[in-house]
């Protein structure tokens, strides 16, 4: 009896033991499928992949020793009942909202004088004239094809505007070809392509030595430019105007190249002072000789000592071309004699002019060129800070430069070339520039930033596999969690709010990066639809008491593509706020515990945009 019961015993155990592994092995194989089948369908081929279910599922099945999703921190712990509120599920907007641009909408715009492009820039909605519902995408909508392969050609469906192809057909911008765009990589001013012209400006300026590694290309149209740099490990900051021209930034963005909408009008560009090692300008018709220089002032206020600016086009070469620009010689001629002049009070060096291509380069030191701007009828800007431009009204001065010991020495330090420099210390850390930070704080920073990554990545294993290819930090600090994701597949659009207790805007581009002042209170100058992944850090604890969190999470859906995800990084007591905003937004939602632990009241929320267009509005 006794060994009957053993024998029966030992027989159950097996039979246990063989059950209970090949349900692992079940769970296994099902979220190897599902994960498979996910990234098959956003292949590029596809409608989308519906990724929030296997990101979700993913983290079910994943055995992460230190991350929990059931957190310690609850909404039933916190005070006045935060997570009981219930909040209305947001509805679609009306379809003619599909491109929807708060603060660049056409008919306001046209309210405002046109002198200096003050039309064209920024002019945001009132709060009662806000639009408190979800911008559709447009019916037909797909995923983007991936880099590199999006640089050449865009879904029609995505963009659906034919203006440039017709008004732009002979300079080789953009053709319509059954149902997609295709950019051949020509522009106006290169008609041979801007491979051949990169070439021609390689010949003098070290783009592929890493010496140039942020560039700015004002009225970028469709951001060729910036797209084939990239080739040259050049991240370019490209801007144009929401003009009669449709969609010149928004096939920008599809094509995966950094650009916003903005213009050079009356306000200050949203940058720090000594950021671009290049600015360049091709037929931007942008009048660099009028305003008394200002235009040409405010270049090189953002340019980097040393720096290079590019102009090609009229007035360039205009003894061969000024029949087909339809102007007189003696127009052209006075108008390339004023930009001359300016060029020489800010004391910028002309090292080339040929083939219609001129090239300045802007002094290392004030040392250098102190008599000609000692002697100028041209103020120095009173600058508070470097960094006071957001709505600020641009001047005619010349902006100063840190001070320097010898004529040789590079105002503000010198640079190492790319990749080098994306973590050694930057100058401006490195000379205390920058207040309340040392070389240790930025080096503990990195090594925080590359540890939180890393955690993301157990999560959401796409992060760096090209998946996401435009990317946005909404409060980027120094840059690190940009840093941490380096690569060819993807770029970050590192932003600093302007309520921001420090500016590290200028460390984030000594350190080879790119990105810009912004209030995220108000609509960001991009087009619907243009970021794969936004990453937001501590973004509503710091806004909690400027504006409401529907106004920044509905800016957040505007701009993130359907099926984008989202990385939310904040206190517990925001997150719940957050979480149920996002839910009634159709986003799926996960909150887990901080990498460090349960007991940490620091949170992250994982969420994902469903995918929906207009003409079938359901989840």
């Amino acid at each position: 009896m006794a060994i009957l019961l053993g024998c029966g015993m030992a027989r159950n155990f097996t039979e246990n033991r063989t059950r209970n592994a090949l349900i692992v092995i079940v769970v296994v194989g099902l979220c190897s499928f599902f994960y498979l089948l996910g990234a098959w369908q956003r292949s590029g081929s596809g409608g989308g992949d519906r990724i929030q279910n296997w990101v979700n599922e993913q983290t079910k099945c994943a055995q992460l020793p230190n991350l929990n999703f059931e957190t310690h921190h609850r909404a039933s712990d916190l005070p006045n009942d935060t997570g009981t509120s219930k909040i209305k599920p947001f509805e679609p907007c009306d379809e003619q909202y599909t491109d929807y641009t708060p603060c660049e909408e056409q008919k306001r715009a046209m309210t405002f004088p046109r002198d200096n492009m003050i039309y064209r820039e920024r002019h945001c909605p009132p709060e009662k004239e806000k639009l408190y519902c979800l911008i559709p995408a447009p019916n037909g909508y797909v995923a983007p094809f991936r880099w590199p392969k999006s640089r050449d050609f865009v879904p029609y469906a995505n963009v659906p505007h034919k203006s440039l192809t017709v008004e732009k057909a002979i300079q080789n911008w953009v053709h319509y070809e059954g149902n997609v765009f295709r950019f051949p990589g020509g522009g106006t001013q290169f008609p041979q392509g801007a491979d051949t012209y990169i070439d021609q400006l390689a010949s003098v300026i070290p783009i592929a030595e890493g010496k140039v590694r942020t560039a700015l290309d004002t009225g970028c149209g469709v951001a060729s430019l910036g797209a084939y740099l990239l080739k040259k490990n050049v991240l370019t900051m490209s801007f144009a105007p929401r003009d009669n021209h449709e969609a010149q930034v928004q096939f920008a963005l599809e094509r995966g190249v950094p650009a916003y909408i903005g213009v050079l009008g009356s306000i200050k560009l949203p940058f720090p002072s000594r950021v671009f090692d290049m600015a360049h300008c091709s037929r931007c018709l942008i009048p660099w000789s009028g305003n008394n220089g200002m235009y040409m002032m405010e270049v090189d206020r953002v340019l980097r000592p040393g720096g290079y600016w590019v102009l090609s086009g009229p007035p360039i070469g205009w003894k061969i071309h000024y029949k087909g620009w339809q102007r007189t010689k003696e127009d052209l001629r006075n108008e390339q004699r004023k930009i001359e002049q300016f060029a020489e009070l800010l004391c910028w060096k002309k090292i080339s002019e040929k083939d219609g291509i001129a090239i300045w380069r802007k002094r290392l030191n004030y040392k250098s060129c102190s008599m000609k701007q000692d002697n100028s009828k041209i103020d120095k800007c009173e600058l508070a800070t470097d960094n006071d431009v957001w709505y600020k009204k641009m001047e005619v001065c010349i902006t100063p430069l840190p001070e320097v010991n010898s004529v040789s020495e590079v105002a503000g330090g010198q640079l190492e070339p790319f990749p080098k420099r994306l973590n050694a210390v930057p100058p401006r850390i490195a000379l205390g520039s920058v207040p309340d930070l040392s070389v240790q704080s930025y080096e503990d920073d990195n090594k925080l930033w590359q540890k939180h990554v890393k955690a993301y990545k157990k999560i959401n294993n796409l992060l760096d596999t090209g998946r996401y290819r435009n990317i946005m930090d909404m409060n980027a600090g120094l840059g690190s969690f940009a840093a941490a994701l380096e690569s060819p597949k993807l770029w970050v659009m590192n932003v600093i709010p302007t309520i921001a207790n420090t500016s590290t805007l200028g460390v984030i581009y000594e350190r080879g990066l790119i990105g810009m002042y912004h209030d995220w209170c108000e609509g960001f100058s991009t087009y619907p639809r243009t970021y794969d992944l936004i990453h937001s850090n501590a973004i509503f604890s710091l806004y909690q008491n400027n504006c409401k969190f529907e106004d920044i999470l509905l800016e957040m859906d505007r701009i993130l593509r359907p099926e984008g995800a989202v990385i939310i990084r904040d206190k517990v007591d925001a997150l719940v706020k957050v979480e149920k905003i996002a839910n009634a937004m159709r986003w799926k939602t996960r909150l887990a515990d901080h990498e460090n632990g349960p007991h940490v009241p620091e949170k992250i929320l994982f969420a994902v945009k469903q995918y929906w267009a207009t003409g079938n509005k359901s989840s």
